[in-house]
């Protein structure tokens, strides 16, 4: 995702599924959740309807941030910046 990269030039400390040794591997959602989780990770996803659905079963977690597919990737990543930004403070 262009957005982490995006990210991670603003010096968010970023950890993809790839780095993290979890890709291409099938996991379950609720287990990539679990593993953002266990690591005080809030998660970065495309993946709308399962993991809306993660969150509203009640499993715990740090967060969960759904991007939508768009290509302004600087665009999101300033608003997402602004947002948690805001919630900083």
């Amino acid at each position: 995702m262009d957005i982490v990269r995006e990210l991670g030039h603003l010096g968010y400390d970023i950890l993809t599924s790839y780095e993290a040794g979890q890709a291409n591997q099938g996991i379950p959602d609720e287990e990539v959740l679990i593993f953002a989780t266990q690591n005080q990770r809030i998660l970065i996803t495309l993946n709308r309807d399962d993991f809306i659905a993660l969150h509203n079963s009640g499993i715990a977690h740090n967060g969960i941030i759904i991007c939508k597919t768009d290509r302004d990737y600087v665009g999101q990543t300033q608003t997402l910046h602004a947002y948690l930004q805001h919630i900083k403070s």
